[in-house]
């Protein structure tokens, strides 16, 4: 897949396996709202059926559909976006299928190719897919190459998409250019990565809080604590700067569980503790059912 717009120079990285997700959540305290939505997950084969890219940058342990739906009944989460990995590269099949095992509920952002057809945007479009993903972390083949960025998001803005964009923290600064440029809605997904060692001030948390104050095109999910955190659950530590973003503006705030949380090195996240923690986040009942439900239904869920 080497002429993929989301992971151009993913052959390059050295392989590495993920470890597999925690088996047994713990129950929630936090009892969610009807129609509440993870915003960002993934679904990984299973490789029998969906094999994995050649040139993929991990290989993950198989976490399909059925294990997915059976984590979200346990959390109380009744719909989902599903975020096309970039470990199947922009063989779409996985993602198509699990939506398509929905019955409505399940939503997706797709990776595509540079060279895709109108044929392909309008069946990806018929089969629930309502963005497309870019990478840009260092681990995943770092900033992909930008004239097919353009090319894309040209492309993709007639069907009503968006953009969602994986960053380093340092991106937030040196690709302003870049964000201020794009002229659709679009997605920073993990809080932008930023370090929460580094404290509220870093330069990378600020220019996100300065982007989302003056464009009203960006949206923002406070998932991937423990991307933010220091590493140890229930990574509190992250907290300061979800909230930070949600007092910016709430109706463009999104969370998920980022299950089956590929490439962690630090503590897997326990997706209970974790619904719990957004608890913590967002106490007021009101906002979260902004967050979990209205703004969901507003970007995936109008066409």
């Amino acid at each position: 897949m080497s002429g993929t717009a989301s992971n151009p120079a993913a052959a390059k990285n050295p392989l590495k396996s993920c470890l597999p997700p925690d088996p047994a959540p713990i129950q929630p305290g936090l009892r969610l709202p009807p129609g509440a939505c993870d915003a960002h997950c993934h679904v990984f084969g299973p490789a029998s059926r969906y094999p994995y890219a050649a040139d993929r940058s991990y290989t993950p342990p198989d976490a399909p559909v059925d294990a997915l739906r059976r984590l979200h009944a346990k959390l109380g989460i009744s719909r989902a976006v599903i975020v096309h990995a970039s470990c199947h590269g922009t063989e779409m099949d996985v993602t198509l299928d699990a939506i398509a095992s929905s019955g409505g509920s399940y939503r997706g952002v797709a990776c595509l190719e540079a060279a895709v057809t109108d044929a392909e945007l309008e069946r990806l479009h018929a089969g629930g897919i309502r963005g497309i993903r870019f990478n840009f972390v260092k681990h995943l083949g770092g900033v992909p190459d930008l004239n097919v960025f353009h090319r894309l998001v040209r492309r993709v803005g007639p069907l009503g998409w968006h953009v969602v964009l994986h960053l380093d923290a340092d991106d937030i600064v040196t690709q302003r250019e870049l964000l201020a440029s794009i002229d659709v809605p679009f997605i920073i997904d993990h809080m932008g990565r930023v370090k929460a060692a580094d404290g509220l001030d870093q330069p990378p948390f600020q220019r996100l809080l300065q982007l989302f104050r003056e464009n009203p095109l960006a949206w923002i999910k406070i998932c991937g604590a423990e991307r933010v955190s220091v590493g140890k659950r229930p990574f509190r530590d992250a907290v300061p700067f979800a909230q930070a973003l949600i007092a910016v503006d709430a109706d463009r705030i999104l969370w998920g569980t980022d299950w089956p949380h590929p490439n962690i090195s630090k503590d897997m996240p326990n997706d209970g503790e974790l619904v719990d923690l957004f608890g913590e986040i967002c106490p007021d009942a009101g906002l979260r059912s902004r967050i979990l439900v209205d703004n969901p239904s507003r970007l995936y869920w109008t066409s």
